[in-house]
């Protein structure tokens, strides 16, 4: 039991990781374009990254973890 807790952790530490370096990673949206509804890619981009942390962040508060 304490095993497949510490996996599915895991994952859902990993998911999170992502995140985390995709937001480190400033080059990859240290830009302007593409516009999204006006909105520069760079700002989109950091408040996308917002919202899918909360979600995965969520997700994982409910599956118990």
């Amino acid at each position: 039991m304490r095993a497949k807790l510490g996996a599915k952790r895991f994952v859902w530490y990993l998911a999170l990781l992502g995140v985390v370096v995709l937001a480190l990673w400033v080059p990859l949206y240290n830009r302007l374009e593409p516009l999204l509804a006006g909105i520069p890619f760079f700002y989109w981009f950091q408040f996308l990254l917002v919202v899918i942390a909360a979600l995965i962040t969520g997700l994982a508060y409910r599956a118990g973890v």
